[in-house]
């Protein structure tokens, strides 16, 4: 069992990368949509960067950002001693 204060310091570190990743998917998701106009002027193999953004840049963001919040969560989760095995 975790003390008050290594309990608070544990969600503290959670609630820190959480808000962290979830910035990150907030730009990606409407940044990258307010800025199409500006991205479709650039084309990649036949297509505007807007649409390969949506169709696929996006994608692969959202899942290096679940690798990144999971390897993180990892850390935490060792660094408090609460990891599972």
């Amino acid at each position: 069992m975790l003390s008050k204060q290594k309990l608070e310091s544990y969600w503290l570190e959670n609630r820190n990368l959480m808000l962290l990743v979830l910035l990150i998917w907030a730009l990606v998701s409407y940044g990258a949509a307010l800025i199409s106009g500006a991205l479709n002027k650039l084309v990649i193999l036949g297509f505007p960067l807007g649409y390969y953004m949506g169709a696929q840049g996006a994608l692969i963001v959202f899942l290096l950002l679940i690798i990144f919040y999971s390897k993180g969560m990892d850390n935490v989760d060792k660094k408090y001693g609460v990891e599972e095995e």
